[in-house]
């Protein structure tokens, strides 16, 4: 590589799953520890701040601080999970040579890309940024802030850290769609305007379901290898054929929710400009529908990743299209005063 560093640093958080070990042993500290805490996948998180924004915008009950701090809270909070879903699952022997983590991306232990100094340091400041920002919103925001914030820690935890993590008993892709659909929008509004709202709360549901459909996918990319260490996420409870119909069917209660929403008063009909994520749905649901190829496709970026791959491309776009709705609907009523 041959860009200067913040192109190197914003190039880690756009794309997919790129570049090798080998170039990435070549950048720099900060570069490597971003692109082996796998940041394209942080932008669902910012995303979720940022529909938490708009629903407090749209209450008339937004502050800058509190939801520029809910941002880099989610943002923060999503990286040390990346950091540690890899530690447990190396450490337990499931992330070795041949395991699908290790060929879609830079794995930071694993692959030695990360050295354990820069690793340590990294987590360090993550973590006690992590803190800083739960101890403003514990001060402001009292028993409510201490409430989400035991929420997502116990979460985090469970997913991954617990003697039997969540995401080995089927339950990681429930817990997914609870952590980026109420605790980080529902919450994320309650942070912001100081108050919980049960329209952010039902707003939170089409997110959420995108987020699920990226992890349902996921596992089903990497179920045969799952099942061989008994690791039962949900594709392997289920099988492949359920689990894509439910990855499938969460795509489309995505845009059946948003038109109930609409329908019931709760979003503007600006949230309509959600559909514009319907085309890369559409071609989701058609890769969902077939089996996965045996190979990858000539130039394809980030195999064996298959399914997760669609479910994220179209998550990421519907998600900037709900941001454009909500956008829209806060400008038109500040508009009409």
């Amino acid at each position: 590589m041959t860009r200067s560093r913040p192109a190197l640093w914003l190039g880690a958080f756009t794309g997919f799953y790129r570049p090798g070990v080998e170039e990435v042993r070549r950048l720099d500290p900060v570069s490597k520890f971003l692109y082996a805490g796998r940041s394209v996948i942080l932008v669902i998180s910012a995303q979720a701040a940022l529909v938490a924004g708009l629903l407090a915008a749209a209450d008339r009950e937004f502050a800058w601080l509190p939801f520029a701090l809910v941002l880099a809270g989610f943002v923060v909070a999503h990286m040390i999970s990346n950091f540690s879903n890899d530690y447990f699952d190396w450490r337990r022997g499931h992330d070795t040579p041949d395991s699908p983590r290790m060929r879609y991306t830079v794995h930071p232990l694993a692959s030695g890309v990360l050295e354990r100094g820069t690793l340590l340091a990294g987590l360090a400041i993550l973590s006690l940024a992590g803190l800083a920002i739960t101890a403003f919103f514990v001060v402001e925001r009292g028993a409510l802030a201490v409430a989400f914030a035991a929420a997502g820690v116990a979460l985090l935890l469970l997913y991954d850290a617990a003697p039997v993590p969540l995401k080995a008993i089927g339950l990681g892709e429930a817990a997914a769609f609870a952590v980026w659909g109420p605790l980080m929008v529902g919450g994320g509004y309650a942070m912001i305007a100081g108050h919980v709202s049960s329209t952010a709360f039902l707003a939170a549901v089409p997110y959420g379901l995108g987020v699920m459909s990226i992890l349902v996918g996921k596992h089903i990319d990497q179920l045969e290898f799952d099942a061989a260490r008994g690791t039962r996420t949900l594709p392997v409870v289920i099988g492949e054929r359920a689990a894509r119909s439910l990855s499938a069917a969460a795509i489309v209660l995505i845009y059946a929710a948003i038109a109930a929403l609409i329908a019931g008063g709760r979003l503007t009909p600006f949230s309509a400009l959600a559909a514009l994520g319907l085309p890369r749905a559409i071609r989701a649901l058609q890769i969902l529908s077939r089996p996965r190829p045996a190979a990858a496709p000539a130039g394809y970026v980030g195999w064996p990743l298959w399914y997760h791959r669609a479910c994220l491309l179209h998550h990421r776009a519907f998600g900037w299209a709900y941001l454009a709705g909500l956008a829209a609907g806060v400008v038109s009523s500040a508009w009409r005063g």
